[in-house]
């Protein structure tokens, strides 16, 4: 397994971290069980955010003892001053600690700067200065603001979504932040589930030296699977790298990666689910995506008021309602046995 140096913050940490936003779906002790074994197996690296409910307290009470072994890195939604500092205070205090090794600002709409009127990098280097922050960065799903945050020389990390489905765009800013010495966070690294197979998806990875992934990780299972790496890291050879390009054919282009950042829709569509159902069901098939709960919210498709609101805020520039009406054919197509799942 190799170790990354994570840009100019020093800290060193394997290339196989662990993205604690899932384990809020966990009864409690089953989370701390998982990122405690996590630690255990090799895992230093834990990544976890204000906005994920009850994850940095359950990363808290799994690691409080092992804190000086360990690198946190946590994040906020603020957009301003005070709602920072209530974060940051809450964040220390759920996560029983002093001090974060990396603060993130999370998916942030513009690059934030001194002086910009907003106080948002005052109040990082502010934090900085009194030791509650050690390292400063920021998260993004819009590329051309992660640029900015890259060309920056503001920031010391830069977490954005990474996958073998990248784009060329995507894959340069990876080679931007080792230019300027930005650390490179991957979010995503399963694109949103869609990806199955975690030895390719490791594979890919693992072609990075300055890029390390958090694997969003709820289950013993898949825990095992991130722990059999530090001993057989998959390589990108000739059988993957057709997987992938066989994968890239199918997946590449207008689909929705089920980040949620269009909602709240005004017709309660859940989108971040509706929006790709089609590939949900193919790809990870499970019997509740055709319950009589999930018919109901994929028949409020049909109430779509075409607002464009989903659109003006989707990442990725999809046009959301289309891509909803698509997938509501194909949902209906396959409860009336038209087509099939596989």
């Amino acid at each position: 397994m190799r170790h990354i140096t994570l840009g100019s913050t020093g800290i060193v940490t394997p290339q196989n971290a662990f993205g604690a936003l899932p384990i809020q779906r966990c009864s409690e002790q089953d989370a701390i069980d998982l990122v405690r074994r996590a630690f255990e197996g090799g895992m230093t690296f834990f990544d976890t955010a204000r906005a994920y409910t009850t994850s940095e307290e359950r990363v808290g009470k799994a690691l409080s003892d092992q804190r000086d072994k360990i690198t946190i890195a946590t994040k906020t939604m603020a957009r301003t001053p005070e709602e920072f500092w209530r974060d940051l205070d809450r964040s220390l205090e759920l996560l029983q600690t002093d001090h974060v090794d990396i603060y993130q600002l999370h998916c942030v709409p513009q690059c934030y700067r001194p002086g910009d009127g907003t106080g948002m990098y005052e109040c990082l280097l502010e934090a900085k200065r009194q030791g509650k922050v050690l390292h400063i960065g920021a998260t993004a799903h819009l590329i051309a603001v992660a640029e900015e945050i890259a060309s920056s020389g503001l920031y010391e990390t830069l977490q954005f979504p990474l996958s073998y489905l990248a784009s060329d765009r995507e894959e340069a800013l990876v080679e931007l932040c080792r230019k300027n010495e930005v650390g490179f966070i991957a979010m995503k690294g399963l694109a949103g589930g869609l990806i199955r197979n975690s030895r390719a998806a490791m594979a890919y990875i693992s072609r990075f030296d300055n890029v390390v992934p958090i694997w969003g990780i709820q289950r013993d299972h898949e825990l095992d699977e991130w722990l059999s790496y530090f001993q057989d890291t998959p390589s990108l050879d000739d059988e993957i790298a057709r997987f992938i390009e066989q994968e890239r054919r199918e997946l590449v282009g207008e689909f929705c990666r089920g980040c949620g950042y269009c909602m709240p829709c005004p017709s309660d569509i859940p989108i971040n689910n509706c929006a790709r159902m089609s590939l949900m069901i193919r790809r990870a098939p499970a019997p509740a995506w055709l319950s009589d709960e999930w018919q109901e919210k994929m028949s409020r498709i049909e109430e779509c008021q075409e607002c464009g609101i989903c659109k003006e805020r989707c990442p990725y520039g999809l046009d959301v309602p289309v891509l909803l009406r698509k997938n509501y054919e194909d949902y209906q197509s396959i409860l009336k046995g038209e087509t099939k799942p596989e």
